[in-house]
């Protein structure tokens, strides 16, 4: 069911809102029973004193292609990791591209020598490795800028002080995918040509903050998306949006639902986050979730 906006009682109330439902974004809600390979995360009892909340969701046919759609969605990570989640220290964030992913996912824990990772841009490095290499940039960076206090992205790492074991989302390959709050790995990095992605958001604090952030994140990508097919609508695209986009545009006939839904539109598929013996911790996103969708978005359930 699409989220409510307001309606006229008269026929000119209805066609004023089917113009106004024109011009937004189709956020179709696909539930966990809809979905032919639902995406599935169980939970270790060895998080409950780490890092314990994680949230997860499928997002499909974001165009990351087109002019600076990528650098718009990792600049909106930042953002979020600065605002909301308060840089890192209340939620973090990790992105993956879908196909690189594979289910079902276990999210865990491993002591910091027996935890290993490819960062983002890094070689396969220990998790105890990594986290003091990080350490030594950070304070190198603390006194090149002669500040008293470390800085920047730097901040969250002493979430893990004192942590016997490191928290991580492993795939069914048994590779650690995400290491949070640190970095995820460059084996599902997110790409100009990713369409389809997994999100997860972790927090040590609630899972109410991993909700929040999720949602956010969820309507920034169908703002990013709602941007990126009205430049090509408005036939406003650069030289090297209109270079990327050549022969990558998608089939007419690709998504009949996407046709009929209006200019921009994006499936949301629910991710089930369960306890090791089975039981459900929580679905993402509930009915109650992504409740404050904005002028620019409707939500179909």
């Amino acid at each position: 069911m699409a989220t409510e906006y307001g309606q006229g009682e008269s026929g000119e109330g209805e066609e004023e809102e089917e113009v106004g439902d024109a011009g937004r974004l189709l956020l179709r809600v696909l539930h966990v029973s809809e979905s032919p390979a639902p995406l599935t995360v169980r939970v270790s009892p060895s998080v409950k004193d780490v890092r314990p909340f994680i949230v997860g969701a499928v997002v499909r046919g974001m165009d990351l292609q087109a002019g600076n759609a990528l650098k718009r969605f990792l600049t909106s990570q930042t953002r979020l990791h600065e605002e909301l989640c308060e840089k890192r220290t209340a939620a973090t964030i990790a992105t993956h591209d879908l196909r690189a992913v594979r289910g079902p996912l276990l999210y865990g824990t491993r002591l910091p020598q027996d935890l290993k990772i490819v960062p983002l841009g890094r070689r396969e490095v220990k998790a105890k490795d990594l986290v003091r290499q990080l350490q030594l940039e950070a304070e190198e960076h603390r006194k090149q800028k002669k500040r008293q206090n470390v800085s920047g992205l730097h901040r969250y790492l002493h979430l893990l002080d004192g942590k016997e074991s490191y928290p991580c989302l492993v795939d069914a390959d048994g590779d650690v995918i995400s290491f949070p709050p640190i970095t995820n790995s460059e084996k599902t990095k997110v790409k100009k040509t990713t369409s389809d992605l997994f999100l997860e958001v972790t927090s040590a604090a609630s899972l109410q903050i991993c909700k929040d952030v999720m949602d956010a994140l969820v309507l920034k990508m169908a703002e990013i998306q709602k941007q990126t097919v009205e430049s090509q609508e408005d036939g406003s695209l650069s030289d090297t949006e209109a270079d990327a986009l050549s022969g990558q545009l998608p089939d007419s006939g690709a998504d009949a639902g996407a046709e009929k839904a209006g200019p921009a539109s994006l499936v949301v598929e629910q991710v089930r986050v369960l306890d090791e013996d089975g039981p459900l911790r929580v679905v993402y996103p509930s009915k109650t979730d992504l409740g404050l969708a904005g002028p620019h978005v409707t939500v179909v359930r």
